[in-house]
């Protein structure tokens, strides 16, 4: 299939780093051009799932204010400018749990939006992760770590406790053998 072609673009609005907004006039395969596609950048992110030494997957319990509720969730974070994606990730789960992993595999990228983009996800599976020092993530989030068993995370997940499409994404690959886990 042919790509579209971007003709111009214009920022709309912008409250940087976290947002911006741009219009774009893109011309589709067909030749029809269409003004005011909206294209919307957030922050790219890093998503793990993490296994313990003993085998438990590190969880997050924490409100999320975008869920306006409380979720199990995976580390995760936004990328600074420029940092590289498991160094993004490494950096967020020692901050946010105080843990450090042995073994790094990138499972996959998504894009969390497929019209409008919105950012990337890069997510991760580590394992051996052991804990190093005490979490301290500067999120304004209040957080419990919760570690857990293949079973319980399963069930944590059917059960509608993890409600973040980053984590249940991650957690699928991860426990439903899409993905090898190396």
């Amino acid at each position: 299939m042919d790509r579209w072609t971007v003709i111009d673009r214009k920022e709309v609005y912008a409250d940087p780093p976290r947002l911006r907004i741009h219009a774009e006039t893109v011309r589709l395969p067909t030749g029809q051009v269409i003004s005011g596609f909206h294209q919307v950048e957030l922050v790219d992110y890093a998503s793990m799932v993490v296994e313990r030494e003993d085998g438990r997957f590190i969880l997050i319990r924490q409100y999320k204010h975008g869920l306006r509720d409380v979720s199990l969730t995976s580390p995760a974070g936004g990328l600074n400018p420029g940092e590289d994606p498991l160094k993004a990730a490494k950096r967020e789960l020692l901050e946010e749990t105080g843990h450090e992993a042995s073994g790094w595999t990138k499972l996959v990228e998504v894009v969390t939006h497929a019209n409008q983009r919105c950012c990337v996800g890069h997510i991760f599976h580590a394992s051996g992760a052991r804990q190093v020092a005490e979490p301290d993530s500067g999120d304004l989030e209040e957080q419990e770590l919760v570690y857990l068993t293949r079973e319980e995370a399963i069930a944590a997940i059917r059960n509608g406790e993890v409600r973040i499409a980053s984590a249940l994404a991650a957690f699928s690959l991860v426990l439903g053998g899409i993905l090898p886990v190396r």
